[in-house]
């Protein structure tokens, strides 16, 4: 997968020092996998919730971080829409942004 974009990552982990090292990892095991259905995702990352239009939220760093990506199967592509804490994600509709 290529994953879109890794600028919101790093503003976050400027942020968050913690969470550095595990969104990197995120980063490099997202670019190495073919995810080609939701059920791919939900194989490799068995905590990740399957939501609507593409959107799949990631637990990072033991679940202390949630990150939404939307994925583009047929293109390989997934675009990172939202990276924060718990309280900043009970604060968006993860299904809209």
């Amino acid at each position: 997968m290529r994953v879109i974009a890794k600028g919101p990552l790093r503003k976050f982990w400027k942020i968050h020092p913690d969470a550095e090292g595990p969104l990197k990892a995120w980063h490099a095991e997202a670019e190495e996998v073919n995810w080609r259905t939701p059920a791919d995702v939900k194989a490799y990352y068995r905590s990740a919730s399957i939501l609507p239009g593409g959107r799949v939220v990631f637990n990072i760093g033991g679940n202390k971080y949630r990150l939404v990506g939307k994925i583009n199967y047929a293109y390989q592509i997934v675009y990172v829409r939202f990276i924060g804490t718990h309280n900043d994600y009970d604060q968006i509709d993860a299904g809209e942004i």
